[in-house]
């Protein structure tokens, strides 16, 4: 185990143009790491060695007898980043197995000087030794460097504009650059995303087994999306990858912030196309074309605002790897080299499984191991069963390693989970964020807009049903019955649609909510079916999903408010209903929208002097 030396809490900076790069590389002069990346603030910097001559199937498995920790500090923070073996450097692009290429991923979260030192060891199993001088050194160990870091260049949606996407101590998370809170919208399906035939050693492991009938044998080419490939977009070996990054930049393109998948889904899981390893049978040495191709994805997620979901594992698997439920050297190895490899990005939250059956007392030490590693403390949750989201995290709320939920459940439970599971986490000392990622049944979930155009049932009950309960957002299931289902989903364009409503809400909470100062307060309108989120006094949300009237109760204010109404299926700016304003003091009918009288509204009343 690798332990932070210091925890981390970022703070914001400004944005400086024109500054000039420089670089101050010091090292011992036998050894020297190359440096790669824009040396900028929120960017990946870069560090690769030149150590011992090896190869993925190398007798001293270079994966598990050597350990590679750089340590970075610039005088006030201090971070220990596990790296990892790297072929040759190139792999996504050569498919090399083996070469001598060392290499550790670094996001600076403050411009100046950095500072940085190599730990190299070897010995048998050192990867997952945390003896700080175990096993002997060798080649690099103990070289030193610096650089320096100017500001960054970019602009929103990119994740480098922003910053890391963390924990901050409230009911959302936050960018720790811009301070702005996170709201969630994206895609759950398809969770097997990167079974992605132009990656490497990419296959249907179910292939001719007779398993999994209804996939067919299935490996993803999204070739609908090819269209959206744009000159420039990065690509591999070549011009591979066009349909994978095609498919992230629709879905950027409509608004959305999150991409759910998993990263294992072998021994037994759904699909069996999605692994880490060299083959579907090994579990200790690591393919790096493979992930090396992975990382390209993943940096174009990046600079196109997409948060990575990455769930880990699945309710099939999650006693298999290793041969148990919890910490074994199988599984440690397993997320170290996630960490070491893809720990950097900026927007990451870590699931420890789908509809997870891990005992909580191993839940927790994996989620501890998980934040040993990760020196950005990236949020970690886990994966519910279906309707069991009340009562699934009772031992996990309060612990310092969850930090959000990941509820899959009916429709009609969204609202009060979100309600209750909030106001749980905040009475357990450790406000959550509550997530809302699949829904029931799993036939259905979300169906292609061919089948069901106007998804009333997921935009009143889940997306605004989840948001007004506090919750801080949802990503789309597909269910498994109808075209473009969660497995073999080739065209995000199915749900075209529903991205476009799910746009609409989020657009509604930044532009006109100071939500992340706001509660659930449906007790506050006189109709039973209507939710409310109010900052009491000063702004209050009503969403009326059937019928557009309600009364709102201001009792305890004598200000006077403005009422705007707003369109959830279609957005737009906001209208003027009958009533334009209310006094304060009592329990005030806000009047009736400006059309649709049987459709749902959303209501923004308004102090008049915010």
């Amino acid at each position: 185990m690798i332990r932070k030396i210091k925890k981390n809490h970022f703070v914001p900076f400004l944005l400086i143009a024109g500054l000039v790069l420089s670089i101050n590389v010091v090292s011992q002069p036998d050894h020297s790491a190359g440096i790669s990346g824009e040396l900028k603030q929120w960017h990946k910097v870069t560090l690769t060695f030149d150590g011992p001559e090896s190869g993925e199937n190398a007798e001293t498995n270079p994966f598990l007898d050597y350990r590679l920790i750089v340590t970075f500090s610039n005088g006030k923070q201090t971070f220990t980043v596990p790296g990892y073996y790297a072929a040759d450097g190139d792999a996504a692009h050569s498919g090399a197995s083996d070469g001598d290429k060392w290499r550790c991923h670094f996001v600076p979260p403050e411009t100046g000087k950095w500072s940085w030192k190599a730990s190299f060891r070897e010995g048998p199993d050192i990867a997952l030794d945390e003896g700080v001088m175990a096993g002997e050194a060798s080649f690099f160990d103990g070289d030193t460097g610096s650089f320096k870091v100017v500001s960054t260049d970019k602009e929103a949606p990119d994740f480098r504009a922003k910053g890391v996407l963390q924990y901050s101590g409230g009911h959302y998370l936050q960018f720790a650059h811009t301070r702005e809170y996170f709201l969630k919208g994206g895609a759950d399906s398809p969770e097997n995303f990167l079974a992605y035939n132009e990656i490497d050693q990419t296959y249907d492991a179910d292939a001719g087994s007779g398993s999994y009938e209804h996939i067919g044998g299935f490996i993803h080419e999204y070739k609908p999306h090819i269209k959206d490939w744009h000159s420039g977009d990065p690509t591999w070996k070549d011009g591979k990858g066009k349909g994978i990054i095609g498919a992230l930049n629709y879905l950027a393109g409509k608004g959305m912030n999150s991409v759910y998948f998993l990263t294992y889904n072998m021994d037994g899981g759904d699909g069996r196309d999605v692994w880490m390893w060299l083959d579907e049978e090994e579990r200790k040495r690591f393919d790096c074309s493979k992930l090396d191709q992975w990382e390209i994805i993943f940096d174009h997620m990046d600079q196109l605002g997409l948060m990575l979901h990455v769930v880990t594992q699945e309710t099939e698997n999650d006693h298999d790897l290793g041969g148990s439920a919890g910490l074994n050297p199988v599984r440690n190895l397993y997320y170290r080299e996630l960490m070491a490899r893809f720990g950097h990005h900026l927007a990451i939250v870590w699931n420890l499984g789908e509809e997870n059956n891990t005992p909580d007392a191993d839940r927790k030490e994996i989620a501890a191991f998980i934040r040993s590693l990760d020196p950005y403390d990236h949020p970690i949750t886990v994966h519910t069963h279906v309707n069991e989201a009340l009562k699934f995290y009772d031992d996990l709320l309060g612990n310092d390693n969850f930090e959000a939920t990941s509820i899959q459940s009916n429709f009609p439970n969204y609202h009060n989970e979100a309600v209750v599971l909030r106001q749980r986490s905040a009475e357990a000392g450790r406000k959550w964020a509550i997530f809302a990622d699949e829904q029931g049944p799993a036939s259905k979930g979300v169906l292609p807009d061919a089948d069901d155009p106007a998804h009333d049932i997921p935009r009143k009950l889940g997306l605004w049903g989840n948001l007004m309960g506090g919750g801080a957002g949802v990503e789309w299931y597909f269910g498994h019955q109808y075209a473009h289902m969660d497995i073999n989903c080739e065209d995000w364009r199915s749900r075209d649609i529903m991205w476009d409503q799910t746009r609409y809400a989020l657009n509604f909470f930044h532009t006109y909510l100071p939500f992340w100062e706001m509660t659930p307060a449906d007790d506050l309108t006189s109709m039973a079916d209507d939710y409310c989120f109010a900052k009491e006094g000063e702004v209050y949300a009503i969403y009326l999903p059937n019928v557009g009237r309600t009364e709102l109760d201001l009792s305890g204010s004598n200000s006077e408010f403005e009422v705007k109404w707003y369109n959830p299926r279609t957005g737009g700016e906001l209208k003027n209903g009958s009533i334009k304003i209310v006094e304060g003091g009592d329990m005030r009918n806000i009047g009736s929208p400006p059309e649709g009288q049987n459709e749902d509204w959303t209501v923004l009343v308004k102090r008049s002097d915010l």
